[in-house]
């Protein structure tokens, strides 16, 4: 009982160090390689349905009704297009220094990217609104769609993607795992109720569904660091940053949804990102090491996250 109740409290850190041991483990023992080659297509296809599975769980719970545009969405989007145009000031500074150029390539990819599918989930956790932070995902989402082809052509001009080509791919991305799930989950409350009753009743179903997908993500993480090209001390100076940077937009979205009340949603807003899509457009972009960004990112957003679901089970067990 006391493991299950352990598994249950920690359950991110967990599926964080599941992920990068069954990694490492194939990794490293030549014995399962033929084993990882044919897990590694399966791993693939899933991946994507559990985070499909997560969001439509979470939308079987959502008000549609309460779906519409805060004062915080506009605080937060606008703190979010200052940090990009801040760090493109900067690349454009050291822009001959190529070790310099790839650090804050890879800090873009973690400020530029959606909110998280997966944000209402922990958000409802906390205690926040589930219903104004999937409005918020949604907004974010469409609103990247059009940030990100509009700003990575600028940094690589490599990148043989029309404006119009690269905005639909990502829209697409996007439709599959946040848009057809809030569809069916809509038609689940109206046309299924027995069914969405029964979803409903497992509180903490979605959030143990995107333990599976974080487990899934930090294997894909560790892959994308140990096989890097880049050298040690840029690998540490990306995740030296991309800690930062967590605890920055963490706090800057909490300091406005102070004032505008709504401080858990914004905080989650800011800093919970849509790592997936982050690493798929740095190496669609950008020079691949500056998907590390984005891959140690997800790890500290989780990590932050746990510690966020800590503090709030000990404040409400009191």
């Amino acid at each position: 009982m006391k493991l299950i109740q352990f598994l249950k409290d920690w359950t991110l850190p967990v599926a964080i160090t599941v992920g990068t041991v069954c990694y490492l483990t194939f990794d490293l023992v030549p014995a399962l390689d033929s084993a990882g080659n044919a897990l590694a297509p399966i791993f693939d296809v899933i991946f994507p349905l559990f985070v499909f599975l997560t969001l439509f769980v979470t939308f079987c719970k959502v008000d549609f009704h309460q779906l519409l545009p805060h004062r915080w969405h506009v605080g937060v989007l606008a703190a979010q297009l200052l940090l990009v145009a801040a760090n493109l000031g900067i690349i454009w500074l050291v822009k001959d220094d190529a070790e310099q150029k790839l650090l804050w390539e890879a800090v873009l990819t973690c400020i530029i990217g959606p909110a998280a599918s997966a944000s209402p989930v922990v958000t409802g956790k906390l205690g926040g609104n589930i219903n104004t932070m999937t409005t918020f995902v949604i907004i974010s989402s469409f609103v990247s769609c059009f940030m990100i082809p509009t700003v990575f052509p600028m940094l690589e001009h490599t990148a043989h993607v029309s404006f119009l080509s690269a905005f639909l791919i990502i829209l697409q991305k996007v439709s599959i795992v946040l848009i057809l799930p809030l569809i069916l989950g809509w038609l689940v409350q109206h046309h299924a109720k027995k069914m969405c009753k029964k979803i409903t009743s497992m509180p903490n179903l979605s959030f143990y569904l995107w333990g599976i997908s974080l487990s899934i993500t930090t294997g894909i993480t560790v892959k994308n660091i140990v096989h890097s090209d880049a050298t040690l001390r840029l690998l540490l100076m990306i995740a030296v940053a991309s800690l930062i940077l967590c605890f920055v937009q963490f706090l800057i979205g909490r300091g406005i949804g102070r004032k505008l009340g709504e401080e858990i949603n914004s905080g989650q807003a800011l800093f919970q990102k849509n790592t997936a899509l982050s690493i798929w457009v740095a190496y669609m972009y950008l020079n691949p090491v500056s998907s590390v960004g984005a891959g140690c990112y997800v790890l500290w957003q989780n990590v932050i996250n746990s510690i966020e679901l800590w503090d709030y089970r000990r404040k409400h067990a009191q």
